[in-house]
């Protein structure tokens, strides 16, 4: 069962590798900021896992000596890839196939460990086993996630959520339950670290950032939402209705002009 909820997990972010990659936030410089205040220094290697398209990859360029971004879905993998061949940063910033319970690293190599948007895929106490193995004394794991939906106000974020339910309902009546993807609790994830017993340390810190958005790139992150596009994959058709309501609440609420949204940050932290 296992194995079969890890294969649906990677699976999940199949086919919208560019929706993704173009309209989800980059994680904000606070990101860099706060990790090497942790380790106190430029880092060495910055292990970023489940990179997905590269996003909370790059942003590690001119911070850390190397990055390496793992990702087990290959569409993911391929659009990480595409954008370093544009980069052409290639001596400091790798992209490879990998799983979070077993890394191609050796013992006490890295200096940090990442995971935007992503831990909630991954079994959390084999991962943060692995993560321990890999980090350096004083090395640091970060798990970071947004809250949905991003703040502009209450109509629009309203909508957001409308469409979310309407996800959740339908995907509640999925006719091959087994086949989707199970994520952890995201809530859970500052628990996870202390029960592991693998890191001296931990806390959760939350920030913020604000970001120009268009009332196309808003809506296109609740399309990239994993649970929608799995309700898709089954019905093309079945969120027509929903989606079509959720764009004419925001091409209300942004005219014809870009806004200003607030992104907020929940970072959990455990220093080996």
């Amino acid at each position: 069962m296992a194995r079969e909820i890890l294969s649906n997990n990677v699976e999940r972010f199949s086919g919208f590798s560019s929706l993704y990659g173009q309209n989800r936030p980059i994680p904000p410089t606070e990101v860099i900021r706060i990790l090497t205040s942790y380790v106190e220094e430029t880092p060495e290697l910055v292990v970023d896992v489940g990179c997905g398209t590269g996003l909370s990859s790059f942003i590690w360029l001119d911070h850390a000596k190397r990055i390496i971004g793992v990702e087990p879905n290959d569409d993911m993998r391929a659009e990480a890839l595409a954008r370093l061949d544009e980069e052409k940063r290639t001596e400091a910033l790798s992209f490879i196939r990998g799983y979070s319970h077993e890394l191609d690293l050796a013992d006490a190599e890295a200096d940090l460990i990442t995971c935007s948007q992503s831990f909630h895929w991954m079994n959390p106490q084999p991962t943060l086993k692995e993560f321990a193995r890999v980090l350096r004394t004083g090395g640091v794991f970060a798990a970071y996630d947004c809250d949905w939906p991003p703040v502009l106000n209450w109509e629009v974020e309203s909508a957001y959520l409308s469409l979310q339910e309407e996800v959740k309902r339908l995907l509640a009546a999925h006719p091959d339950p087994d086949s989707l993807a199970k994520p952890w609790d995201k809530e859970g994830h500052l628990q996870q670290i202390r029960e592991s017993g693998l890191f001296r340390y931990s806390r959760e810190i939350v920030f913020h950032n604000w970001e120009p958005c268009t009332a196309e790139r808003y809506v296109n992150i609740a399309l990239s939402q994993g649970g929608l596009q799995a309700v898709l994959r089954t019905d093309a058709d079945a969120l027509t209705e929903a989606v079509a309501e959720f764009r004419e609440r925001a091409e209300r609420a942004f005219g014809d002009e870009p806004k200003d949204v607030l992104f907020c940050y929940r970072m959990r932290i455990g220093v080996k």
